[in-house]
């Protein structure tokens, strides 16, 4: 007599399971992929499947360790909600297994071990998504206390909108155009997202001119280009702005100032040519990540230009001196080999005016000296530390100077390069509040 459940039949009186091939019964095995597992090795696969997802989703709480760890931390707390789903089914199949078609009560714990490891990887990965919900429900009165401004929405995280993958910001018009040492081997380019071209609006007026977004990236000041996460600057444009994201030199050929010169000379040829390509000269926002936060604050904090408005940094560092004090050969980074490169070492008398004016905290000067300011920094990031944000919020706090620091428990370094997952939902919605406060016609005075 016989009892069978889909494919697997159990022979009463032997107590041994037999799954059905094409060619006849083969007992207690089950083939997956053209290979035979055992009833009692599929126990210790899903254990170890278990095992794996939990060991990664452990990355939205543990700090990486190294940059490959690093890459595995963005996944699970950026990407993690669709990894949670395969947890979850991972906990249907041992629970099916362990308790239907095997049904040995004998060796029910392994079982129980890898449902209880699947529920906890199910847990972490969607931790993000209840971080983030958090962390969205102060954001609106954040912004309308430091800038009085009206916000455009209240919606700041959608849940439902993680899971919109094939979502991506409408493309936006892109031109490139050389700005500095043209005809050189150090000729710098920038990329115009969201410009008008010279002749397709005559009539634009000034009050028809948008304002100006610069990007500088990251990279550690020796890497990187101008056309990391394009698709934000997509978005961006989307929103009324133009975008420029811009090159500049790197190091170690080229240390500071030449990025702060750099920078200077793509903002100068932006007014230059701010009519042809319906730019407002007068409303500019300098944003960075990483390094290229620490040139657009040390930039926007020590030009004390009008036109530039904000002045937006993510995850970026801006007191350099204690950068070097922290810095070490052995972690993530090998801090100490970039400072080198970029300063020239640790603080010295020849090179501490490079230092001053690298690092923006010590360029805070005041309401209407120093730009309003928007910094978000994950943290448990573990190549620039979230520190580094706190100090330069601190310091802004003293000074008064209208500023919004957002603080992501779950992130690492690069939250935003998904725009639909958590990082970058609260990214988006704080950059386009931050900019509509401080680009509006007639700004509200500073305090």
């Amino acid at each position: 007599m016989t009892g069978s459940v889909g494919e697997v039949t159990l022979l009463e009186g032997t107590g041994r399971l037999y799954y059905r091939r094409m060619s006849g019964w083969v007992a207690g095995k089950l083939q997956i992929g053209g290979e035979l597992v055992s009833v009692e090795g599929m126990r210790w696969v899903f254990l170890s499947l278990a095992g794996g997802m939990l060991a990664l989703s452990l990355l939205t709480v543990v700090r990486a360790w190294n940059t490959l760890v690093w890459k595995g931390a963005l996944l699970a707390g950026e990407f993690g909600h669709f990894l949670g789903i395969l947890a979850l089914v991972l906990v249907c199949l041992i629970v099916a297994h362990g308790f239907v078609i095997e049904g040995d009560r004998r060796q029910i714990g392994v079982s129980v071990v890898a449902a209880l490891l699947a529920v906890g990887a199910v847990g972490l990965f969607f931790s993000p998504a209840a971080y983030a919900t958090m962390v969205a429900q102060r954001l609106p009165a954040k912004f309308e206390a430091a800038f009085g401004h009206k916000l455009t929405t209240r919606q700041v995280f959608n849940q439902r909108q993680m899971f919109a993958f094939w979502s991506k910001p409408e493309r936006a018009s892109v031109s490139t155009h050389s700005f500095a040492y043209a005809g050189t081997s150090n000729a710098l380019q920038l990329d115009l997202y969201g410009a008008s071209v010279v002749g397709d609006h005559p009539d634009l007026g000034p009050a028809a001119r948008k304002p100006c977004v610069v990007v500088l990236h990251g990279g550690g000041w020796d890497g990187g280009d101008r056309r990391q996460m394009a698709e934000f600057n997509h978005w961006l444009a989307n929103q009324g702005y133009v975008v420029a994201a811009i090159s500049y030199r790197l190091a170690p050929k080229f240390p500071w100032p030449a990025q702060r010169e750099d920078t200077l000379l793509a903002l100068q040829w932006l007014k230059s040519r701010s009519a042809d390509f319906g730019i407002d000269p007068t409303r500019f926002v300098l944003m960075g990540r990483s390094a290229g936060a620490q040139i657009a604050s040390a930039v926007g904090y020590g030009i004390l230009d009008p036109s530039v408005r904000g002045v937006i940094g993510l995850y970026g560092v801006y007191d350099m001196e204690f950068v070097w004090s922290i810095s070490r050969t052995d972690d993530v980074l090998n801090s100490v080999k970039l400072m080198n490169q970029y300063l020239g070492g640790g603080p010295t008398t020849i090179n501490q005016a490079d230092y001053d004016s690298a690092s923006a905290q010590g360029l805070v000067g005041g309401p209407g000296k120093t730009p309003p300011t928007l910094l978000l920094h994950g943290t448990i990031d573990t190549l620039c530390w979230v520190k580094h944000s706190r100090r330069l919020a601190d310091r802004l706090g003293e000074a008064k100077v209208p500023h919004v620091m957002i603080e992501l428990p779950w992130a690492v370094h690069a939250f935003d390069y998904n725009l639909s997952g958590p990082g970058g939902q609260l990214t988006t919605y704080a950059v386009k509040e931050f900019l509509a406060a401080v680009c509006a016609q007639n700004p509200k005075p500073q305090a």
